[in-house]
């Protein structure tokens, strides 16, 4: 499944960059329907259609549009959305509201900055396709070095009440896929010195792990072990994304100052 999910990115990313967009607005969408339906088992409700509506918007707008046009879709979704839920009266407000915004965050907001990574226009294309590769392969390097550390050497829990399988052993394990995989593919695609990889996967490996936490809180609030069963092994679409979309934003401000 992994190499799948693989294969149809990097297709995507370097054949046709619009169709790598529209596999982003999907996967989004996916994880953003699955959090709707994990907030509606909890008598949270999310209007679904005009969040998938906003959150297309979003990305979409950033590809075209760049940062003016993810941030001005972001606002006048939520105020769209804010004034949707009260036509329907004002019981439980602030908390559907509050969770609707919670959703155009993450992961809506914080996907659009794969979109402006995406429309860099250096190297007639090929730079924003090489960035967002770099950072899709250092973020998967973290799952991927931190699974095999600590399967084989995990002994000191990081938290055993939100996440009670990450462990210390795993970290160092993902810190050092990280690290390696950013300073080989900088180097190799973006042609720019090793330490600038090294460091955007230093970087990615605390924000990736930190992701991966916050979504094991949400979970464990909503009471769920996986978002849903879409990718076979995987688990849901949100289980894929949560190091993603937190590490992105760190990742496009490196990437923007160092290169």
């Amino acid at each position: 499944m992994g190499a799948a999910l693989g294969a149809v990115v990097i297709a995507s990313l370097y054949f046709v960059k619009v169709l790598f967009l529209a596999v982003v607005i999907v996967a989004v969408g996916i994880g953003v329907t699955e959090l709707v339906r994990s907030f509606a088992d909890r008598g949270i409700n999310i209007p679904l259609v005009p969040t998938l509506v906003g959150m297309t918007a979003m990305i979409g707008g950033a590809y075209w549009g760049g940062t003016p046009w993810l941030l001005g879709s972001f606002a006048m979704t939520v105020l769209v959305l804010m004034i949707w839920r009260m036509l329907r009266g004002t019981e439980d407000y602030v908390r559907d509201v509050t969770a609707t915004i919670l959703v155009m965050v993450y992961p809506s907001l914080l996907a659009g900055f794969a979109a402006l990574l995406l429309a860099d226009p250096g190297d007639q294309g090929r730079r924003g396709a090489d960035m967002v590769l770099i950072f899709i392969a250092t973020t998967v390097a973290s799952d991927i070095g931190g699974y095999f550390a600590g399967i084989s050497l995990g002994k000191h829990k990081m938290s055993a009440v939100i996440s009670p399988k990450k462990t210390w052993e795993g970290f160092a394990g993902s810190a050092l896929a990280c690290m390696a995989v950013g300073g080989w593919l900088v180097a190799w695609r973006l042609e720019e010195d090793v330490w600038k990889g090294v460091l955007i996967g230093a970087v990615v490996v605390v924000f990736a792990t930190l992701g991966d936490l916050i979504e094991s809180a949400i979970k464990r609030d909503l009471g769920v072990k996986d978002m849903s069963s879409v990718l076979p092994g995987h688990g849901g679409m949100m289980d894929r994304l949560d190091s993603l979309v937190v590490a992105l934003i760190p990742v496009w401000v490196l990437l923007t100052l160092l290169v």
